[in-house]
C-alpha cells in the first residue's frame, strides 16, 4: 500500500488490486510476479520477478519500461508519483518514471546497515535533497536494534542514526517560512535501559537565515508491558502537523510536531503492523496488520483532543497551542481567562497573541473595542494596531477586523500596504471595506467587490475604469441581471468605443447574446458609425450561423457600397462568413471591379466566363486556384474558352493543366491542347507531370510530342527511365517513325525484352554498328539472345566471333553455352572459352562447357575431373554416367558431399561397394553413414547393405590408422542401432590387438554397448579392461535405467586400489562413491558399516553417518560422525537426537563439533543436553566460559519445560533478572525472587513476583513488589483486582497508603486509594478527597462515592472540580447532602440553566425560609418571568413567599413581576404601594387591572382604576368612573389632559345639568385653552352663570388683544436697526419666556402663591404630571392683580367632597 488509493496483493497466479477510493472495488489481473506496488497517484503498476523490474500503465495497457538489476532487491518503494526507489544489499537506486532511463545509484548502504539488517523503510524529503534508509537487526538478548542512514544528496555524505522509524515533513512556523523537519525515533543499542526518545530537527536550512528549528529530545512514554516493543512506522500528518508512531505490538503514539510532546497513546491492534501510509486529504493514516491482513484507519479527533489534553494530561500550555494552531474547540475558557489576565496587567502584545492563537473564539467586535479603549502610550503604536499587526502575522483578518484596520491605513494614504494585504489574502473582503477604498483607488475597490461578490458595485467600478469589455463576462459568470440596453444607448453618444466594447461582450455572453444583434447594428449605423458597425457585426457573426445570413450580407454590402471595398475583401478573405447572399455580393463585387471576388461568388459558368474575360487583370495564382473550385466540365469549358482567345493565355492554361491534371483527366487535357494544335503547350504540360504520373497515356503522348519537336534526348530519357508506358505501343510507334537515332527504340526493346525484334530491326536496316554498341555498352548480358538471333538470321560467323571477343567476360557463359548447344554450335565457342580460362576465369559454367567438350573429344577426361577445381560435379556427373560410371564416381566424389546421394546410387547400381566403404570411412560424416546404414521401418534387408557392412568391417576400418575415422564409424554404428555388429566391430578393434586396443574411448564404448545390449558381458569387460572412465561407467551402471549396482560397486572398489589410482584423495573419493552405492542404491547399511570399517576413512564414515541420520538411526549416525570427526550435519543430528531424546550420546558429538566450529546452535544444544541430563555442574562451567550460544532462547526453553534449576543458571549468566525472578518463584525462593525483580526493575516482573508472594501470603514481600507496580498507572487495576480476588483488602489499602509517599506517586495511586476508601473505609473518604483533591481523577472517585452512597464527598468533589450541575443534582436528590452555602455557591455556576428553576421549586418545597436568599443569589442569571410562573403554579402562598423577591426585581420592569406584585397589593389593600408601583413600572396589562379595580369596594382603588384609564387615554371610562364617585377634580383634570373639546363640553354641560356651578367655573379655569368661547357664552347665558364665565371672557379678550398687537408689530415695516431689534424682541417674547400668558403657557415658573384656605382636595393626584396645586394657575404661574373677581375667593366652598 503506497497510498490511500490502492492496496495490491500478489497471489500465486494473479495480482489483486483494491481501489480504496472507489468503494474497495477489487480488480484481479493474471500476472505472475514476486512483488507488485502501485503508483501513489496514477494507475501504474511496478512488478518484480527476481532481478527483473517492469512498469506498466494499466490505463494505456502498455509497458512503460523495464530493467534488469545486477543484484536482487531487498526493498522498494515509490518515493513520489514519478520516482521508484530500489534498495539492494549494497546500495540505493532511484528510477525515474518520466524518461527511458536506467536506475541511478544514489548512495551506498552504511556499515551499520549491513547484510544482516532487514530494510523496513525508505523516505525522501520534500525538497528531494535528503534520503533516509531504515532497517532493523537482531541484537543481544533478543533485542531488536534499529539503524538508519541519513544521506545528503548535495554533499554526498551520510550520517548513521540509531533508531527504528523516521519521516520527513514540512510544517508552518509562525514568523518565518515553512520549515522542513526530520522526525525520528532514537533508541541506542549500547544503552538498552535508557528510554527511547523522539527528535524533531529542521534540515536543509541556510545558516545565514538564522538558527534552524528544533525541540529538545522528548522521552517517549513506553508502557511497562512493552519494554521490548519497537516502532515499525512513523507517519506525519501534515494537515494537522501531528506525528503518528506505530509499534510492533500495536501501540499508537501521537506527537505534536511543534513541541514534541506526547498527546495520546493507546493500543490500537493486537497484531503487528507492517505497512502504513498517510491520507493527505483528511490527515488520517491507513495501516495493514501482518497475520490477518486487517486494514485500519487512524485519525485525529479534533473535537475531543483539547478537552483530553486539559483534563487527562493537564497540560494547559499544550492545550492552548494546539487549540490555537488547529482552531479546535475546548479551550475557549482558557483563552478568555488568559486574555483577561494579560489585559488587566497591561500586556497588550501578549494579549494580542493570545487572541490570535485562540482561533475564532475571541476575535469579536468586543475584543476590538477592548483594545480601542486602552489609551496609547506617547510615541508608541496604539494598542489596537498592535493587535491587528499580531493577527496579520498569524493569519487572516475577519470582516470587522479588516474594516477597522483599513480606516487608519487609508487615512494615512498607505495604499501600497492595503494592496499587499489584499494580495496576501490577509483581509476579508466585504462591501463596507470596498466602500472605504473606493474614493481612493477604484482598482483596489474592484478587487474587494469581486471577492465579496458585491456585483452591482463591481460593475460600477468597471464602468468607472472604462473596462466595458469585462462587464458582460463578469455579470454572466455571477448571474447578475442588469439593463444593458440603456447603458449601451448612453455610451453610444458619449463613448462609441466603449459602446463597441460593451456590445461585443453582450453578444459573446455565455448562453447566447443579451441584445438583439440587428437592432444594435442599426443603432450604430444610424449614428453613421460604419467602422463600429463593421467591428460589431464581425464580432457578433463570428459563429457563422445560418440565421444571420441577412446580417452577413448587410455587413458586406455597407462596405462594398460605402466606399470600403478593401474591408469587404478582407472579410471575405478570412472566410469566416458563409451564409450571405453570394449572388448579390458577386454582383456588387463585379461592379466594384473586384473580378476575383466576383468569380469566386458566381456559380453559373456563363457568369464566370464573362468575368474571366478580365483574366489578364487577375493574378495567375488566383486563376489557377480558382479552377480547383469548378467541376470537371466547367473547368474544361473554361479552359477551352481561355485558349480560344489566343496564345496569351497559354502559360496560365498550362499551369492549370499541371495542377489539376488528376481531377480533369489527362485525356481531356491532351484533347484540349491537340484541338488547339498547341503541341508546345502539350509538351510543357506533359513534361511537368511525366516524372510523377503513372498513366501510360501521358508517357506515350510525351514521347510522341518530344519526337515531334525533335527532343530525342528527352524521348530517350523517358524510354530509358519510365516504367509506366505501354512498351508495345511505344515500340510500334518508334519503329514506324524510323527515327534517325534508334536509341529510344534500343532502350525500349532492351528494358522490355524485345531483343529479338531489336536485333532483327537493326540487322535488316543495316545498323550493325548499333548491334555491337548494344551488346558492348548497353546490355552485355543480352549477348546470348543477340547471338542466338544472329544464328537464326544466318549472320556471318566471323561477325559473331568478333562480337563475342568484343564482349569478352561480360557475356553470361551458361546461357550462351545452352543456346550454342541447342543449335549444335558449341564447338564454335571453344576458342572463346579457352580464352576466358586463360584469363583466369573460375566461372563454373566456363569449366563445365570445356569439360563437356573434353569428355566428348576424350581429351584426358580423368585428369580433368581429378585436377580441375572449378567445374560442377552435379553437371558433369550425370553427363559422364552414360559414357563411363567410373568417371561419374570420380566427379561425384569431387563434390565433397554435395553429390552423396548420386554417388550412393551409382555405387549400388554398378557394385562399387569397396570404393563406397572407403569413401564413407574417410568422409567421417554421420549423416552420410545414416543414409547407408539405416533402413526405413518395415523395409526389408537389402543385400547391398549387408555387402557394404562386410566391406567396412573386414577391409575399410581395419586398414584405417586414423582414430577419428574409427571413432566416427563406431558412432555411426551406434546411431544406426546395430549393437551386435558394433560389439563385433569393437572386439575386433580392442580385444584382438590393434593400434586402438588401449583407446579409452573405445573401451568405454565397448562396456557401454554391453551395458545396453548384453549385460552379461559387463562384468567380464570390467575385469579385462583397465583404461576406461570408471566414474562415468559406474554412474551409468547404477542409474535407474540399468540398476547394475554390483557392477558399479565393483568398478569403484577396483579403482580405489593403489594399482589403479595413485592419488590418495582420488582413492578416498572412489571409496566414498563405493559406499554411496551401498547406502544410496542398495540400502544395505550393515554392509556399508563393514566396508567403512575396512576403509576407515573419515569421508567414508561421513557418508555412512549421513545415510544413518537420514534413515532415522541417530545413535549410529552420531558414532559415525564422531569417527569421521565431521560436525557438518550438526543441525540434523541435533534435531534427530532431540526427537529420540538421546542427550547423553549427543554430548560427545557436540563437544567434538565445538573443536572446529563456533555455531550458535551447537553451543545452545549442548547447554540443553546438559540441562536435560541434569549435569548442572558442567552446565554452569560451560555457561561461564566462552561460547556463542543463544542463552536467552535456551533459557526460555528450559523454563517452559520446567527445568527451573538449569534455567536459573542460564538467566544468572545473562543477567536476565526478569526471567530469573520467575525461576525463583517456581522454586519458591521468594526473597531471591524479590531481589531479582529489583535488579530487573521491570513492571511485568514486579507484578508476577508480587502476585506469587501474595499467593504464598508473603505480604511484606508482596507489598515491596506492589509499590513498584503501582508506579505505573496502566497496571493499577490489575493489582487491585488480584488483591480483591484473594480478599486481602486491608493489605491492598495499606499498599496504596504506602504508595502515597513514593517520589513518583501519580494520580492513579491517589485515585485508586480514594475508590478503596469508598468501598472499605468510608470514614476516610472525605478527608482523603480534601487533602489530595488536586491529585485525584475526580470522575472516577466521584463515581465510586455515588456507588457507595457517600454523598458529601461526592458533592465536595463535584464542587471543586467545577461540575456544579452534578453537585446541585445530588444536593437536591439527596436531602442529607444539602448544604445551603454550597448550594448557593453552585447554583450560580451551573451550565444547565434548567437546574436553577429546579432549585427554585426545591427551595419552595423544602426550604421556603431561604427562598428569598436563593433568589438574591440567582437574580442576575435567572428568567424572572419564568420564576413568577413557577410561583403561580406552586399556589397562592408561593406568591406571598416570593413578595420580597418580586419587589427586589421589580426594577427590571417585567410584566409578569409587575402584575404579580399588583395582585399582591390589591389583595393586601395597600393602595399606596399599588399607586407607587403603577407610577414607577408601567409594563403590565393596565386595562385588565383597571377593569378589575373598577368594581373594588374601596374608593381609593376605584380612583386608581380611573387613573389607570386616564393614563391609557381611556378618557370616557375614567371620567365616568370619577363621576360615579363624585370625584369632580379628577373629572376636570382628566378632561383637560385629554385636550378633546367634545369631552370638555360634555363635562361642562354635565356640571350645568347637575348645578355644580363651582365645578363649572373650575373646569373653565382648568381647561381654558381647549374651550371654544361661544360654547362658554352659550352655557353661561342659558344657565345664568354670567359671573362664573366672566374670568374666562376677560382672559380671552386679553389673549386676543395681545395676538393682534404682536401681529401688527410683526407686519409693520422696520424703520431702522432699532426697529429690527424690537421686532426680533417681539418675536422672542412671543416664543420665549418673557411674555408669559397666564392661562396657556405650558412651561411653568417656579413661583408659588400662598395656598388659600378651602378649595378642591387634589392630594390623591399628587403624583400626576401637570396637576396644578391649590392656589396656582394651571401653568404654575402667579395670579395677576385684578385678574379674578372678588367672588372667586369663595369658590371652593361649595365644591368640597
Amino acid at each position: 500500500m503506497e497510498s490511500d488509493k490502492w492496496i495490491v496483493c500478489v497471489e500465486p497466479s494473479q495480482v489483486t488490486m483494491i481501489d480504496l477510493r472507489n468503494g474497495a472495488q477489487v480488480t484481479r489481473r493474471p500476472i505472475q510476479a514476486e512483488a507488485a506496488i502501485m503508483n501513489p497517484e496514477q494507475n501504474i503498476l511496478a512488478l518484480r520477478s527476481g532481478t527483473t523490474l517492469q512498469i506498466f500503465n494499466l490505463d494505456a495497457k502498455a509497458k512503460i519500461k523495464s530493467h534488469q538489476m545486477p543484484e536482487p532487491l531487498v526493498f522498494w518503494k515509490w518515493t513520489s508519483p514519478s520516482n521508484l526507489a530500489l534498495v539492494t544489499a549494497s546500495g540505493v537506486f532511484h528510477w525515474a518514471l518520466d524518461a527511458q532511463s536506467t536506475p541511478v545509484k544514489m548512495f551506498d548502504r552504511h556499515a551499520t546497515l549491513g547484510p544482516n539488517t532487514q530494510i523496513i523503510n525508505y523516505k525522501v524529503s520534500p525538497d528531494q535533497k535528503w534520503c533516509l534508509l531504515g532497517g532493523i537487526s537482531a541484537g543481544a538478548g533478543g533485542v531488536v536494534n534499529g539503524n538508519m542512514q541519513l544521506f545528503n544528496v548535495d554533499r554526498k555524505v551520510s550520517q548513521p542514526l540509531q533508531g527504528h522509524a523516521a519521516s520527513f515533513a514540512t510544517i508552518k512556523i509562525p514568523g518565518r517560512e515553512d520549515a522542513q523537519i526530520l522526525v525520528f525515533h532514537e533508541k541506542k543499542a549500547e544503552a538498552p535501559h535508557e528510554p527511547p526518545k523522539l527528535y524533531i530537527k529542521e534540515i536543509g536550512r541556510d545558516p545565514s537565515k538564522g538558527p534552524p528549528f528544533g525541540v529538545q529530545p522528548v522521552v517517549i512514554p513506553v508502557p511497562a508491558d512493552a519494554a521490548a516493543d519497537f516502532p515499525v512506522s512513523l507517519v506525519v500528518d501534515q494537515k494537522d502537523e501531528v506525528a503518528f508512531l506505530l509499534t510492533k505490538m500495536g501501540y499508537a503514539y501521537m506527537f505534536d510536531c511543534h513541541t514534541g510532546k506526547t498527546m495520546y497513546r493507546a493500543k490500537v491492534t493486537q497484531d503487528t503492523v507492517f505497512v502504513t501510509c498517510p491520507q493527505v486529504a483528511t490527515g488520517a493514516i491507513f495501516g495493514i496488520t501482518v497475520r490477518k491482513g486487517s486494514v485500519f484507519r487512524l485519525q485525529l479527533n479534533g473535537q475531543a483532543l483539547v478537552p483530553y489534553i486539559v483534563q487527562t494530561l493537564r497540560d494547559t500550555d499544550l492545550a492552548l497551542k494546539i487549540a490555537g494552531r488547529l482552531n479546535l474547540p475546548g479551550a475557549e475558557n482558557l483563552f478568555a481567562a488568559e486574555f483577561e489576565r494579560l489585559i488587566s496587567s497591561g500586556q497588550v502584545a501578549a494579549a494580542a497573541k493570545v487572541v490570535a492563537a485562540s482561533g475564532n473564539a475571541l476575535r469579536t467586535p468586543a475584543t476590538i473595542a477592548r483594545f480601542q479603549q486602552i489609551p496609547a502610550e506617547p510615541n508608541a503604536v496604539p494598542p489596537v494596531l498592535q493587535y491587528f499587526s499580531t493577527l496579520l502575522e498569524t493569519g487572516r483578518l475577519n470582516e470587522q477586523e479588516s474594516i477597522e484596520v483599513a480606516k487608519p491605513v487609508l487615512q494615512q494614504g498607505r495604499l501600497q500596504l492595503m494592496e499587499k494585504w489584499l494580495k496576501d489574502d490577509k483581509l476579508q473582503s466585504s462591501e463596507a471595506l470596498g466602500d472605504l477604498i473606493m474614493p481612493r483607488d477604484a482598482g483596489m475597490a474592484l478587487s474587494v467587490y469581486l471577492r465579496a461578490e458585491v456585483h452591482g458595485k463591481a460593475i460600477q467600478c468597471f464602468v468607472q475604469r472604462g473596462e466595458y469589455d469585462k462587464i458582460v463576462p463578469y455579470s454572466t459568470s455571477v448571474g447578475f441581471k442588469m439593463d444593458y440596453s440603456s447603458m449601451l444607448s448612453q455610451l453610444l453618444f458619449n463613448n462609441p468605443q466603449g459602446a463597441l466594447d460593451l456590445a461585443k461582450g453582450l453578444v459573446n455572453a455565455e448562453g447566447g447574446p443579451l441584445i438583439d444583434i440587428q437592432q444594435t447594428a442599426e443603432a450604430f449605423l444610424s449614428s453613421n458609425r460604419i467602422q463600429e458597425t463593421t467591428a460589431f457585426l464581425l464580432e457578433a457573426l463570428k459563429d457563422n450561423k445560418q440565421e444571420h445570413g441577412y446580417l452577413q450580407t448587410k455587413l458586406l454590402e455597407i462596405n462594398l457600397i460605402g466606399g470600403a471595398p478593401q474591408v469587404a475583401d478582407a472579410i471575405m478573405q478570412q472566410g469566416t462568413l458563409t451564409h450571405y447572399d453570394r449572388a448579390h455580393v458577386a454582383k456588387l463585387c463585379e461592379r466594384a471591379g473586384m473580378w476575383q471576388r466576383a468569380a469566386e461568388h458566381y456559380s453559373d459558368i456563363a457568369d464566370i466566363k464573362r468575368v474571366f474575360k478580365n483574366s489578364h487583370q487577375m493574378s495567375s495564382e488566383f486563376v489557377v486556384d480558382f479552377f480547383g473550385k469548378l467541376n470537371r466540365d466547367q473547368s474544361i469549358a473554361l479552359l477551352k474558352d481561355m485558349m480560344s482567345r489566343g496564345p496569351q493565355n497559354m502559360q496560365v492554361c498550362v499551369e492549370v493543366a499541371k495542377k489539376y491534371h488528376e481531377e480533369l483527366g489527362s485525356e481531356h487535357l491532351v484533347e484540349v491542347f491537340e484541338q488547339n494544335r498547341a503541341t508546345e503547350g502539350l509538351y510543357y504540360y506533359l513534361g511537368s507531370i511525366v516524372n510523377f504520373s503513372e498513366d501510360a497515356f501521358v508517357h506515350f503522348k510525351y514521347i510522341q510530342s518530344s519526337c515531334m519537336l525533335g527532343q530525342f534526348k528527352e524521348a530517350e530519357r523517358v524510354c530509358r527511365d519510365s516504367n509506366v508506358y505501354n512498351p508495345d505501343e511505344v515500340k510500334e510507334y518508334l519503329k514506324g517513325a524510323k527515327l534517325p537515332d534508334p536509341r529510344p527504340l534500343i532502350h525500349v526493346c532492351d528494358r522490355h525484352d524485345f531483343v529479338d525484334e531489336l536485333t532483327e530491326y537493326l540487322y535488316l536496316n543495316s545498323l550493325l554498328q548499333y548491334i555491337e554498341v548494344y551488346v558492348t555498352k548497353v546490355s552485355p548480358t543480352k549477348t546470348p539472345q543477340v547471338v542466338g538471333k544472329l544464328f537464326d538470321l544466318g549472320a556471318n560467323e566471323d561477325f559473331i566471333k568478333r562480337i563475342l571477343m568484343a564482349v569478352g567476360t561480360a557475356c553470361p557463359v551458361e546461357e550462351l553455352v545452352e543456346i550454342a548447344d541447342t543449335r549444335n554450335r558449341l564447338r564454335l565457342l571453344q576458342p572463346w572459352l579457352e580464352a576466358r580460362v586463360a584469363t583466369g576465369s573460375t566461372e563454373p559454367g566456363t569449366h563445365n562447357a570445356l569439360g563437356k567438350i573434353y569428355i566428348t573429344l576424350n581429351r584426358e577426361p580423368k585428369s580433368f575431373l581429378l585436377n580441375n577445381m572449378f567445374y560442377e560435379p552435379k553437371v558433369l556427373g550425370p553427363y559422364c554416367e552414360s559414357l563411363d560410371p567410373q568417371l561419374a564416381f570420380i566427379a561425384y566424389k569431387k563434390g565433397a558431399g554435395e553429390c552423396d546421394d548420386e554417388l550412393i546410387k551409382i555405387s549400388k547400381t554398378h557394385g562399387l561397394f569397396r570404393d563406397l566403404a572407403k569413401y564413407l570411412v574417410e568422409r567421417q560424416d554421420l549423416e552420410l553413414w545414416a543414409k547407408v546404414l539405416n533402413k526405413e521401418e518395415g523395409e526389408e534387408e537389402e543385400p547391398s547393405r549387408r555387402q557394404l557392412i562386410d566391406q567396412i568391417v573386414e577391409w575399410a576400418l581395419p586398414e584405417s590408422t586414423n582414430a577419428d575415422e574409427v571413432s566416427c564409424t563406431v558412432k555411426a554404428f551406434m546411431a544406426a542401432d546395430m549393437p551386435g555388429e558394433l560389439i563385433s566391430l569393437l572386439e575386433r578393434v580392442v580385444l584382438q590387438g590393434s593400434d586402438f586396443s588401449d583407446n579409452k574411448n573405445l573401451q568405454n564404448l565397448l562396456i557401454l554397448t554391453a551395458i545396453r545390449a548384453d549385460t552379461t558381458r559387463v562384468a567380464g569387460y570390467i575385469d579385462q579392461l583397465d583404461n576406461f572412465d570408471a566414474k562415468d561407467i559406474a554412474l551409468i551402471c547404477v542409474s535407474d535405467s540399468h540398476n547394475l549396482f554390483e557392477e558399479g560397486f565393483s568398478i569403484y572398489t577396483k579403482f580405489s586400489k593403489p594399482e589403479y589410482t595413485a592419488d590418495k584423495e582420488e582413492q578416498v573419493e572412489m571409496q566414498v562413491l563405493a559406499i554411496g552405492v551401498l547406502v544410496d542404491f542398495m540400502k544395505d547399511l550393515d554392509r556399508a558399516k563393514t566396508y567403512a570399517t575396512q576403509c576407515d576413512e573419515k569421508p567414508v564414515w561421513s557418508k555412512l553417518g549421513k545415510a544413518q541420520i537420514e534413515g532415522k538411526f541417530p545413535a549410529d549416525a552420531i558414532e559415525s560422525y564422531i569417527n569421521a570427526d565431521d560436525p557438518s550435519e550438526y543441525v540434523m543430528v541435533c534435531s534427530e537426537a532431540n526427537e529420540a531424546e538421546i542427550f547423553s550420546e549427543l554430548i560427545p558429538y557436540l563437544k567434538m563439533a565445538r573443536k572446529t566450529m563456533q555455531e550458535n546452535l551447537i553451543d545452545t544444544e549442548l547447554i540443553y543436553a546438559y540441562a536435560k541430563t541434569n549435569n548442572l555442574t558442567e552446565l554452569e562451567q560451560f555457561v561461564t566460559g566462552p561460547n556463542v550460544s543463544n542463552i536467552q532462547n535456551i533459557g526460555d526453553r528450559c523454563f517452559s519445560e520446567g527445568l527451573y534449576h538449569a534455567a536459573k543458571i542460564l538467566f544468572v549468566s545473562i543477567n536476565n533478572n526478569s526471567k530469573l525472578a520467575l525461576c525463583h518463584i517456581h522454586l519458591e525462593e521468594y526473597r531471591d525472587a524479590v531481589s531479582a525483580a529489583q535488579k530487573a526493575n521491570n513492571v511485568s516482573t514486579w507484578k508476577q513476583v508480587c502476585f506469587a508472594c501474595l499467593r504464598a501470603e508473603e505480604f511484606r514481600l508482596a507489598s515491596t513488589c506492589g509499590l513498584e507496580v503501582i508506579k505505573y498507572p496502566d497496571h493499577i487495576d490489575e493489582v487491585v483486582s488480584y488483591y480483591s480476588d484473594l480478599g486481602h483488602f486491608d493489605h491492598l489499602i495499606s499498599l496504596f497508603e504506602q504508595g502515597l509517599g513514593l517520589d513518583d506517586a501519580h494520580i492513579g495511586i491517589f485515585t485508586e486509594l480514594g475508590v478503596l476508601y469508598t468501598k472499605h473505609v468510608p470514614a476516610k473518604t472525605m478527608e482523603h478527597c480534601k487533602v489530595f483533591f488536586n491529585k485525584l481523577n475526580v470522575s472516577k472517585v466521584v463515581r465510586a462515592c455515588e456507588r457507595a452512597r457517600l454523598w458529601d464527598p461526592a458533592v465536595y468533589l463535584y464542587m471543586h472540580d467545577k461540575q456544579h450541575d452534578n453537585a446541585l443534582k445530588i444536593m437536591m436528590e439527596r436531602a442529607n447532602s444539602w448544604d445551603n452555602d454550597l448550594f448557593l455557591e453552585a447554583v450560580v455556576k451551573v451550565r444547565n440553566a434548567e437546574l436553577m428553576y429546579k432549585a427554585v421549586s426545591y427551595y419552595l418545597e423544602y426550604h421556603p425560609d431561604l427562598f428569598t436568599r436563593l433568589m438574591e443569589v440567582t437574580e442576575e442569571n435567572i428568567d424572572h418571568s419564568r420564576v413568577v410562573s413557577q410561583l403561580r403554579r406552586s399556589g397562592p402562598h408561593a406568591l406571598q413567599l416570593g413578595q420580597p423577591y418580586l419587589k427586589n426585581v421589580q426594577k427590571l420592569n417585567l410584566s409578569p413581576v409587575n402584575e404579580a406584585l399588583n395582585e399582591l397589593y390589591v389583595e393586601d389593600e395597600d393602595y399606596e404601594a399599588l399607586r407607587k408601583s403603577i407610577d414607577s413600572f408601567n409594563n403590565f396589562n393596565m386595562i385588565a387591572l383597571a377593569s378589575k379595580l373598577a368594581t373594588h369596594e374601596l374608593l381609593e382603588f376605584r380612583r386608581i382604576s380611573a387613573y389607570v384609564y386616564r393614563c391609557n387615554k381611556k378618557w370616557s371610562h375614567s371620567i365616568d368612573l370619577s363621576k360615579n364617585d363624585r370625584m369632580w377634580k379628577d373629572c376636570i383634570d382628566t378632561a383637560n389632559e385629554s385636550g378633546d373639546s367634545e369631552i370638555i363640553e360634555n363635562l361642562l354641560r354635565f356640571f350645568c345639568d347637575s348645578s355644580e356651578k363651582e365645578c363649572f367655573c373650575a373646569a373653565l379655569y382648568t381647561c381654558f385653552s381647549h374651550i371654544s368661547p361661544d360654547v362658554v357664552i352659550e352655557l353661561g347665558w342659558l344657565n345664568g352663570y354670567h359671573h362664573f364665565i366672566m374670568p374666562f371672557l376677560i382672559q380671552t379678550f386679553r389673549r386676543t388683544h395681545m395676538r393682534l398687537e404682536a401681529l401688527e408689530k410683526r407686519t409693520a415695516p422696520p424703520a431702522d436697526e432699532k426697529a429690527v431689534d424690537e421686532v426680533a424682541g417681539t418675536y422672542g417674547q412671543l416664543g420665549g419666556f418673557g411674555g408669559m400668558l397666564m392661562l396657556e403657557n405650558g412651561g411653568g415658573m417656579g413661583g408659588m402663591a400662598p395656598q388659600p384656605q378651602g378649595g378642591i382636595d387634589m392630594s390623591g393626584f399628587a403624583g400626576a404630571q401637570g396637576m396644578p396645586q391649590p392656589g396656582m394657575m394651571p401653568n404654575g404661574g402667579m395670579s395677576q392683580p385684578g385678574m379674578m373677581p372678588p367672588q372667586m375667593g369663595g369658590m371652593g366652598m361649595g365644591m368640597g367632597m
